[in-house]
């Protein structure tokens, strides 16, 4: 009996043993995720919920800290600085990537993640957050620029958007619109860069080369500040109210039909949504007109690198997560579901998921992805230097102001800001 009794105990014991392990097992491990966009805690939610429920995965458990734009980035800086505080998984705006692929690169390559699917991936995207052919950020959508048309304006001024190929085509329709109806065809900001850029880059322009020479002030960078400043001298197009088309001034009076037209990335579907919901079903998208003398089909605009900090006691964990979040036909159906991007996976457009009815289509149409596949094959890429920044930084403050609302001299400007931009490269 004596025997028995200690058996049981022994095999109790090791019950007990093995139910520690398997609980302590089952234990989420923590993760730090800083962002300042609520879009990506809506999508990583969604997506850390599917992780969970699949047995066979490590659970996880986020820390999702939404900060200010510029606060977030300045933590960063210095918590890199200071070497601790660091947050396992950050997203960092593409604007202000190339601050942190220095000589102290601190984010962890994703390469073992990102090559196996090169073929299958707009790898324009990927290359904006690369360094040496390592791949340190995992963008969510492509930021492939489009026309958003009021189609029902159009028409009732007798226009067919679909008819218009070219920027010139864009031009004279704006005349007919004009003079039909008292309205500009589109606005152009004069605090920010979403309509200069994209326009530049779509002509074949950029305001770097990959070993820093400036391009600001080349032929193609000036032709097309000429062309926008026709568009403003005829009135066909105006600043944009706000200084921007992100601003609450530029929403309402465009909800009221302020305008026909704007060109901004495939993700400002979200902005008409939710902030100019008197235009549903009146909007449209098409390809940017092209270039009589060359260029691209589109641009890409905007964009977030989500990365994971090399030095994370979890580095390989938050690898894995962010790309079953970023990388997957999962994660990327997921990411048009929940924030109406387009996926940087190509694969997932042809699949029933994609079709499937939401407040975008709803919005819009069922054509958004016909239109979007027509411009995926001709993206150019971002010049993405560590000067960037700062070019970003001068036609903010300095060369889309100038231009579009004091109309001074194109060439001139574009001299003038390339020179500034050579100073502080020297």
């Amino acid at each position: 009996m004596k025997k028995i009794v200690a058996l049981l105990l022994a095999l109790t014991l090791v019950l007990c043993s093995v139910s520690a392990v398997v609980a302590e097992a089952a234990e989420p491990v923590k993760l730090t995720f800083w962002t300042f966009q609520d879009l990506h805690i809506n999508l990583y939610q969604a997506m850390l919920d599917k992780w969970n429920a699949d047995p066979a995965r490590t659970p996880l458990e986020i820390d999702f800290q939404p900060y200010p734009f510029e606060d977030m980035h300045t933590m960063l800086n210095m918590a890199i600085d200071a070497g601790e505080g660091l947050p396992d998984i950050v997203d960092i705006e593409i604007g202000k990537f190339a601050n942190y692929l220095g000589d102290n690169i601190v984010l962890a390559p994703m390469n073992e993640y990102v090559e196996p699917i090169a073929d299958h991936l707009v790898m324009a995207r990927l290359n904006n957050y690369a360094k040496d052919g390592k791949y340190y950020g995992i963008d969510h959508h492509i930021g492939a620029t489009v026309m958003f048309y009021n189609a029902k304006l159009l028409e009732d001024a007798g226009i067919d958007y679909t008819a218009i190929q070219t920027w010139d085509d864009f031009h004279e329709a704006g005349k007919v619109f004009l003079e039909k109806t008292g309205k500009p065809m589109i606005t152009f900001e004069t605090t920010d860069c979403w309509s200069l850029y994209p326009m530049v880059n779509q002509h074949g322009g950029d305001w770097l080369t990959a070993d820093n020479q400036v391009r600001m002030d080349e032929e193609v960078v000036i032709n097309t500040m000429k062309f926008m400043q026709e568009m403003l001298n005829d009135g066909t197009a105006i600043p944009t109210p706000g200084g921007m088309s992100h601003m609450e001034e530029y929403y309402g009076w465009m909800d009221q039909g302020g305008c026909a037209a704007i060109c901004m990335p495939f993700w400002y579907l979200d902005r008409f949504v939710n902030f100019m919901p008197d235009l549903a079903g009146c909007m449209k998208i098409a390809p940017m007109p092209t270039w009589a003398d060359g260029g691209h089909k589109s641009a890409q605009m905007g964009g977030t690198g989500t990365a994971v900090i090399a030095s994370s006691p979890n580095v390989e964990l938050a690898k894995e997560f962010v790309a079953y979040v970023g990388l997957t036909v999962d994660g990327c159906i997921t990411t048009w579901k929940t924030c109406g991007y387009d996926p940087i996976l190509k694969d997932v457009y042809g699949t029933p998921e994609m079709q499937e009815t939401n407040k975008f289509f709803e919005f819009y149409g069922q054509d958004l992805f016909a239109v979007l596949q027509t411009v995926l094959d001709d993206i150019p890429d971002t010049c993405l230097t560590a000067y960037y920044p700062a070019a970003t930084d001068i036609v903010k403050s300095q060369m889309a102001y100038r231009l579009i609302e004091l109309k001074e001299d194109p060439e001139t400007i574009a001299k003038e800001c390339a020179e500034e931009l050579r100073g502080q490269i020297e």
